[in-house]
């Protein structure tokens, strides 16, 4: 198994529910993300949310955001700041998740039709304080790394579905958030542009220490195939609303970080179980 230690907190949901007057969407929703360090890497965390349609996979997505409140219950993060004293020294800081603090990509992403790429990724760019003067560098680089250098002057109307989605992906790394979550990433896509799309986003995850994709998703062997967690929300007999069912370390199961899981009898017999738990 590959050497590796899990340390601080990054996200944490304790106790969250939804319901919308007496109907119940989610309850009881309960998991932490922590940081994945493994020696000599840089090592972000990938983790995937997984259900049937209909589950209350959406509204999850929008709670876990910060774009809707939740019933009852919390979401955190946990993020490095400077010490008040002794400068020079960071500290953890915990604090509820706020609209703006995670890259958001949703399934049915959106340019705006009169900027081209490169006016799109400027704006993003110019959010991230730490991108000050260095904007175009940034732009130049994400755009050789994830193939779009030749269309950042193309109209979204002119890009397939992939660069398209690889545009939205840009513009969240470049605002600099630590967390993206990714609204059914690998809807529609054909094959030959999924495997360009989970290549890209085990590339952002080893982008950076605290770089955390959350992936909402029905596509179960793609979506393990890329994780180090698997969350799968179902229901409970008897019970209203959907809720944390089973929570799969991929990684205590020596199926993380690989490229060939899907001829690893471990990983069919992984997926036969997710299946099992919808």
């Amino acid at each position: 198994m590959t050497p590796y230690i899990k340390k601080e907190v990054l996200l944490k949901a304790s106790n969250v529910s939804l319901c919308y007057g007496d109907k119940c969407i989610l309850r009881d929703i309960n998991f932490t993300i922590r940081d994945i360090v493994r020696p000599g890497l840089q090592q972000g965390q990938v983790v995937s949310l997984i259900g049937r349609s209909g589950i209350g996979k959406t509204q999850l997505f929008r709670v876990l955001s910060g774009l809707q409140k939740p019933t009852g219950g919390d979401i955190t993060i946990h993020e490095r700041k400077p010490a008040e004293v002794g400068g020079g020294i960071e500290v953890w800081r915990e604090r509820p998740v706020q609209p703006g603090d995670m890259g958001v990509i949703f399934q049915n992403y959106y340019q705006f039709g009169w900027r081209t790429v490169r006016q799109s990724l400027l704006l993003a760019a110019r959010k991230n304080p730490a991108l000050a003067d260095k904007e175009a560098d940034a732009i130049r680089e994400y755009a050789v790394r994830f193939d779009i250098a030749e269309v950042l002057d193309y109209y979204p109307a002119q890009l397939s579905g992939g660069q398209q989605q690889r545009v939205n992906i840009i513009q969240q790394l470049l605002k600099g958030s630590d967390f993206l979550l990714l609204d059914e990433p690998f809807s529609g896509l054909d094959i030959c542009v999924l495997e360009k799309v989970t290549e890209l986003l085990l590339q952002v995850s080893l982008s950076d220490e605290l770089k955390t994709l959350i992936i909402v998703s029905h596509d179960i062997a793609t979506a393990a195939a890329i994780s180090d967690t698997v969350f799968i929300l179902g229901r409970a007999a008897g019970a209203a609303g959907s809720t944390l069912v089973r929570e799969i370390d991929l990684i205590e199961r020596g199926l993380a970080w690989r490229n060939d899981l899907r001829d690893d009898r471990g990983f069919r017999d992984t997926l036969a179980e997710i299946k099992d738990c919808l």
